[in-house]
């Protein structure tokens, strides 16, 4: 197979007047190729697949499209980009080890996944760029975001190959993860967690007796009772209403705000008239919040997590009703034009 031309990682600001190509993320200035499955990203139609990792596979094994481009670069950290671009940096090796790869950037974008190894390499990347257990110099977290991410990548990358190589070696990074992922299975087979599925809405109402979560679950931002994997990993519904003793949150799957080419899910509905609707049914002075469909992981909840009045039946029938009836307000696919 031909290769792409040897690539060298440079931080998007500090790309000056080079030609580059941008890995999950938005195209900057001379951006020549796009590899992303961001929202309007303009990755070649040939290309496009789930995973902005997977998306660099295709181009990497398709020497027709490759581009006389050795900077790569990307706007944001997280392990979809970090494999990315690692990806274009080692490709001989990347496509030795292609599917696990591919599911790690699976696993941490839309948190499913049942390859043990592939979540394992997820958790650790992750865990290297949270502040609270990252094992890198704190002062990296104190950077400006875009100074943070140049130094992310930079530390990390050259790690990628030894987490994937030798995963068990990091377990002190990818235990804690684990084990909540694990707990949160458990739980589900015991009957402690409850998923009931409306896939003709793509909804599904999670119901837990149990709040899975420690004080590092909390600290690597779990904002539900549960880990997401396992729920998601028994679920295609795309809009999940998450109930238990720690609160109501509904909340949009990432799979709507991205380019999803599998199976796509329903265009995201505006939930700020249900959130007033909510609101003006409440007989005390609890207050629903809604995120806008922009966001990347929008929520509603109730403010400051205020307890609702409300018949948790007559909450579902309210949100049942507006994901059926609403009208779509985000989509981020590419427009095709069709000549002829």
């Amino acid at each position: 197979m031909v290769l792409p031309p040897f690539c060298r990682y440079v931080p998007w600001p500090d790309i000056g007047l080079s030609d580059n190509i941008m890995i999950d993320g938005s195209a900057k200035d001379y951006t020549v190729l796009t590899l992303s499955h961001w929202p309007k990203s303009g990755t070649p139609h040939d290309l496009k697949a789930d995973s902005s990792a997977e998306i660099v596979f295709n181009y990497i094994e398709q020497p027709g499209l490759h581009e006389n481009v050795t900077v790569v670069t990307g706007d944001h950290f997280d392990e979809d980009a970090c494999l990315g671009i690692f990806a274009m940096l080692e490709p001989e090796f990347a496509l030795e080890h292609k599917h696990l790869i591919c599911d790690a950037a699976i696993a941490g974008d839309f948190t499913k996944g049942n390859n043990q190894q592939a979540n394992r390499i997820a958790f650790t990347i992750g865990a290297f760029c949270n502040p609270v257990f990252s094992p890198l110099d704190k002062a990296i977290f104190k950077e400006p975001y875009d100074a943070m991410c140049g130094m992310l990548f930079k530390e990390i990358l050259p790690r990628v190959r030894p987490i994937i190589e030798h995963t068990h070696a990091f377990e002190e990074l990818w235990k804690g993860e684990d084990d909540f992922l694990n707990r949160t299975e458990q739980a589900l087979s015991n009957g402690a967690i409850i998923i009931e599925e409306h896939p003709g809405i793509s909804f599904a109402v999670v119901t837990s007796k149990l709040d899975l979560r420690n004080k590092d679950d909390l600290a690597r931002g779990h904002d539900k009772p549960w880990h997401p994997i396992a729920i998601h990993n028994r679920t295609r519904c795309d809009r999940i209403l998450s109930i238990s003793d720690s609160g109501i949150i509904f909340a949009y799957r990432y799979e709507s705000w991205v380019q999803y080419i599998t199976l796509p899910p329903p265009p995201r509905i505006d939930l700020h008239p249900l959130a007033e609707t909510l609101t003006d049914l409440e007989s005390g002075d609890t207050v629903w919040k809604s995120d806008s469909v922009e966001n990347i992981f929008p929520r509603m909840v109730t403010l400051d997590n205020q307890p609702s009045s409300l018949h948790i039946d007559k909450i579902i029938a309210h949100f049942m009703e507006a994901l059926a009836t609403g009208k779509p307000a985000w989509d981020p696919f590419d427009k095709q034009i069709l000549l002829g």
